[in-house]
């Protein structure tokens, strides 16, 4: 059997991350290539590696995630390729992106855990919402009175914000505000400054503490995508969005 050129090699491996829509392994590019036609050990890295250097002057970059590699938008260009999605953007109230941001940093963490800090009821539209994006799970329980469920973020979050591990997040210290959770956030305008990031209060959790008050009606927070996202996804977010304000309205 006669080892693969690796020019072919890396133009193989470039095709697969490209038709892919999803990211690939480095198992999964390997398995591309069959003991009939086997790559020499190192091909696919080296092919990697040099598609990875090859993009410096272009509007792309080859990636790796933490479900794999993938090629995607350059920040500098994102703006204009963002055009292309003629879709309604997807909006997320400052509680959500607050209580995915406490769920990120402070993980496992249970949901009166998330209250204690935010110092309001979390709304269950929200964690629903999480959930359903692939962005949140339940990794366990607490062992307390109740065994409250403890959350974790999953790797589809990775993933959307670009990062290969939990620890390639900014410093929770270097937040001044939710929106820096990702360069792409931005606040509407009419939507006037934003209070920093609460500190956590250190409290023993139950199962569902009542005295949290209902959540406020939060500003909306326009997220742009790499990607279109659909209109079934905005209604339930914005589903979400009207159930704690309707909420808040009976409480008040």
């Amino acid at each position: 059997m006669t080892p693969m050129d690796q020019s072919l090699i890396t133009r193989i491996v470039e095709a697969a991350l490209m038709a892919a829509n999803q990211p690939l392994t480095l198992a999964q590019l390997h398995a591309l290539f069959s003991l009939d036609d086997p790559a020499p050990d190192g091909s696919v890295e080296y092919a990697l590696e040099a598609l990875r250097e090859g993009c410096a002057d272009r509007g792309v970059e080859l990636v790796e995630l933490a479900s794999g590699f993938r090629f995607q938008v350059k920040a500098d260009v994102h703006a204009w390729v963002a055009r292309l999605w003629t879709e309604r953007q997807t909006r997320y109230t400052r509680a959500t992106l607050e209580t995915l941001a406490l769920i990120a940093y402070r993980q496992p963490i249970t949901r009166g855990e998330i209250e204690q800090v935010r110092g309001v009821a979390v709304n269950s539209n929200i964690i629903k919402a999480l959930e359903e994006r692939e962005w949140i799970r339940v990794v366990g329980h607490r062992d307390v009175p109740g065994k409250p469920a403890l959350f974790g973020t999953t790797k589809g979050f990775l993933d959307y914000f670009g990062l290969k591990r939990l620890d390639e997040l900014p410093p929770l210290s270097e937040l001044k505000d939710i929106g820096e959770l990702e360069p792409q956030f931005q606040f509407e305008p009419e939507a006037g400054p934003q209070a920093a990031l609460p500190e956590p209060v250190a409290a023993e959790d139950s199962a569902h503490d009542p005295s949290p008050q209902q959540d406020d009606s939060e500003p909306e927070a326009p997220v742009p995508h790499d990607e279109a996202e659909t209109e079934e996804d905005t209604v339930d977010v914005t589903e979400d969005d009207d159930a704690e304000t309707a909420s808040s309205e009976q409480t008040q």
